[in-house]
């Protein structure tokens, strides 16, 4: 459905070192990093997209995150959002919502909110039940 997610940045090396361990915590793998333009992205696995990519707005003015919006990664278990949610927190993420069952989505429905650093919300769920 998705070929490519673009969140916009104001400081982009602020950005990576939110998104590098929210990333790796994800276990999605780095594609690119370019600090000239500057922009990073990540893809897929086993298909190379959607990809997900962070960086200054192409337009050149300022970055600012939209209301109403979210961007929400899919993880295999609630662990990983466990994780996913507590790297984000560590490397300048604001909570939005604790790891938890949101049951009025779904019986299986274990999610997290959070912020980054420039304001652009985001979301790791879990739709599994657990092992």
């Amino acid at each position: 459905m998705f070929s490519h997610i673009f969140v916009g940045a104001s400081d982009f090396e602020r950005a990576l070192s939110f998104y590098r361990p929210l990333m790796d915590a994800l276990g999605v793998q780095a594609r690119f990093c370019d600090d000239t333009k500057p922009w990073a992205g990540w893809q897929s696995a086993p298909d190379p997209r959607p990809l997900f990519l962070i960086g200054r707005p192409f337009d050149g003015q300022a970055h600012a995150p939209g209301n109403g919006q979210m961007v929400a990664f899919a993880a295999g278990d609630r662990a990983t959002v466990n994780r996913a949610h507590a790297a984000a927190l560590a490397h300048g993420g604001r909570c939005e919502g604790a790891p938890g069952l949101r049951p009025h989505y779904h019986a299986h429905y274990y999610g997290a909110y959070f912020r980054d650093p420039d304001g652009n919300k985001l979301c790791v769920a879990c739709h599994h039940a657990p092992d």
